[in-house]
């Protein structure tokens, strides 16, 4: 296998849900060149603030204002505010207001966009989020100051009201917001995806995605089993939760689920991390009488052969091979599966799982329940 294909296949027989809207065809064709399915569930959706009235009444403010300092949040949303801010002819006066503020960012896209917008800014906090930036600001000092903020998506009152507390007279923009997806139904199915172990990962690029998902998993009484998902076994149901960086991952940990978050908070970052997660933490694998058998996603792997699982094969198998070797009651069985754990379901079950692994590893216990034959030495544990 050359270097390419290698990488194309290192998550080959995972599923990932992706949960963002914006940028998402580049998320999902980044995963899909690794080889892993995706199922695409957008919580949320950006949309231009449509009353541009209200964007440019408080860009006259802030140009009236003429502030002190400038948080600037995200590229996106400062483009769009001089977009906005020329074709309401207010371009002009809010560079020249700006130009004669301390222009402060939160990373490097907000930096090219207000260098873009021929400006310049005197430093951004010490790590890329609008916590810091705000630590950042009072540490500078706001005391008597106005502070213009541009918003991104969704007002952070708290941040909002340090500021204040700090004797800022505080102005803010909303060049966009965010609403809830429209397409309900998809993010009802991956919530019932997540919670049935039919998913390996989910990725999260904003806080209000995240918080969108378990929003709508509390309006079906679901955000229970959905957060129990994300904190079961890896590799045997329980699916890991991928957050872009430490701000998309806050509403994740309130919930007490601890998401994998890379070091640098970009989508790149994001997705070597999840590739780490599942190659080293998601693929199990067992020894048997027949050799190893490995299980990576939806895929058992034997003797270099893979076979891709049904979801119900795939509940069965990993019931099994969580118990180690130990009997497995027909009745725990079909629970895990969802089938009934009597009478003839679960039996044409377990043969269709049999159909799938080679023969004499999965053992009948007679009117009791079923068990994996491990090799000797595993056994012997």
């Amino acid at each position: 296998m050359n270097g390419a294909a290698a990488v194309s296949a290192r998550l080959d027989g995972f599923r990932v849900g992706v949960t963002s809207d914006r940028r998402s065809d580049e998320l999902i064709a980044a995963l899909a060149r690794r080889g892993a399915e995706c199922v695409h569930a957008p919580t949320i959706r950006m949309a231009n603030e449509d009353d541009l009235a209200q964007i440019e009444a408080e860009t006259g403010a802030i140009v009236d204002a003429a502030p002190h300092v400038l948080l600037a949040t995200t590229s996106y949303g400062i483009r769009r505010w001089f977009d906005v801010a020329d074709e309401a002819g207010l371009g002009g006066p809010l560079v020249e207001r700006l130009g004669r503020a301390e222009i402060l960012v939160r990373g490097p896209k907000a930096r090219g966009a207000i260098r873009a917008a021929g400006l310049d800014d005197e430093g951004m906090g010490e790590v890329e989020t609008t916590e810091a930036l705000v630590d950042y600001a009072i540490e500078r000092g706001v005391d008597g100051r106005t502070v213009a903020v541009q918003l991104h998506g969704a007002t952070d009152e708290r941040q909002l009201a340090r500021l204040r507390a700090a004797g800022a007279t505080v102005l803010t923009v909303s060049p966009y917001v965010w609403h809830e997806h429209e397409d309900r139904p998809r993010v009802d199915r991956l919530i019932e995806l997540i919670i049935a172990g039919g998913v390996d990962a989910v990725t999260f690029t904003s806080a209000p995605a995240a918080e969108a998902l378990f929003r709508a998993a509390a309006q079906v009484g679901a955000e229970t089993d959905l957060r129990s998902a994300f904190r079961g076994v890896p590799g045997l149901g329980g699916v890991a939760a991928v957050a872009v960086g430490p701000v998309t991952a806050e509403p994740i940990i309130e919930r007490g689920v601890v998401p994998i978050v890379p070091q640098r908070f970009r989508m790149g970052a994001m997705i070597k991390s999840l590739c780490d997660e599942l190659i080293d933490e998601h693929v199990v694998g067992i020894d048997t009488v027949a050799g190893q058998l490995t299980l990576r996603g939806r895929t058992m792997v034997h003797g270099g052969e893979a076979t891709s699982l049904s979801p119900t094969s795939l509940a069965l198998i990993r019931a099994l091979i969580a118990a180690r070797g130990a009997l497995v009651t027909r009745v725990d069985l079909g629970r895990a599966a969802s089938v009934s754990g009597e009478g003839v379901s679960i039996d044409m079950a377990m043969s269709r799982l049999r159909a799938a692994l080679p023969s004499d590893v999965v053992q009948t216990i007679v009117k009791r329940g079923y068990r994996l034959r491990l090799a000797e030495a595993v056994a012997a544990r």
